[in-house]
């Protein structure tokens, strides 16, 4: 008996398995569509307060840089004696050195890099107009919509800086979070459903059902049944 037990305690139903394993990956995909929703409040706030989010995409900036130039220290230090060792120790000091400057001047480090935005979009903006001008390949209209808005977008943010630099970059920053929730929202309700779809449901609990009375044999008459009998005896 003890045996037979231990077996069964060590091979379970795999229909119970499967239906924990799905409560497991619902609730995951369930932590996924909470995450995705607190990102699209935190983009909905941000585009609303585009300040607000401009200064806090710069301190999260400045932090990144700083604690990645602080492992990478850590790095080239454990690699002492080796070929990359000053390179790495360079690369980590200027990633500190830029991660302090963020912090401590978020307002400027925001003015130079709205004004490397808007140059990066200037000059994509002129390479795809001109690429699209030139091979006219396939994707030609879409190419040439694509640098021409690059171009716009480039002289409005120049043309408006350094105000420009006070909203760019928290919104670009709250767009991203806003995208970034919806599609982590999509994962979490589309793998929910796909969980329940193939999941099974966890079995109940097997009841003792009584056995079915046995056909009569061929030739044999069945007994009367209880129901049948108490009138004759009644009528005796």
């Amino acid at each position: 008996m003890a045996q037979d037990a231990r077996e069964t305690h060590e091979d379970p139903d795999p229909l119970r398995e499967m239906a924990r394993e799905g409560k497991r990956l619902n609730r995951s995909f369930g932590w996924l569509a909470a995450l995705g929703i607190l990102l699209v409040i935190g983009g909905v706030v941000g585009l609303v307060y585009t300040g607000l989010a401009t200064l806090t995409s710069m301190l999260l900036f400045g932090w990144l840089l700083l604690i990645g130039g602080v492992v990478g220290l850590l790095q080239a230090i454990q690699s002492r004696g080796t070929s990359y060792f000053w390179l790495a120790a360079v690369v980590a000091a200027l990633n500190i050195a830029a991660g302090v400057v963020v912090i401590r001047h978020p307002e400027g480090s925001a003015e130079a890099l709205t004004m490397f935005a808007a140059l990066l979009f200037l000059t994509g903006g002129v390479f795809r107009l001109v690429g699209s001008v030139v091979v006219r390949g396939p994707q030609f209209g879409w190419t040439l919509l694509q640098g021409a808005f690059g171009l716009l977008l480039g002289l409005l943010v120049l043309f408006d800086w350094p105000h420009s630099s006070q909203y760019v970059l928290g919104v670009f920053f709250s767009l991203a979070l806003l995208f970034d929730g919806l599609g982590l929202i999509a994962i979490g309700v589309g793998g929910r459903r796909i969980v329940s779809m193939v999941a099974p449901a966890a079995p109940a609990s097997t009841a003792v059902t009584p056995p079915a009375p046995a056909a009569p044999a061929p030739g044999s008459v069945a007994p009367p049944e209880a129901s049948e009998s108490a009138p004759d005896q009644s009528k005796n």
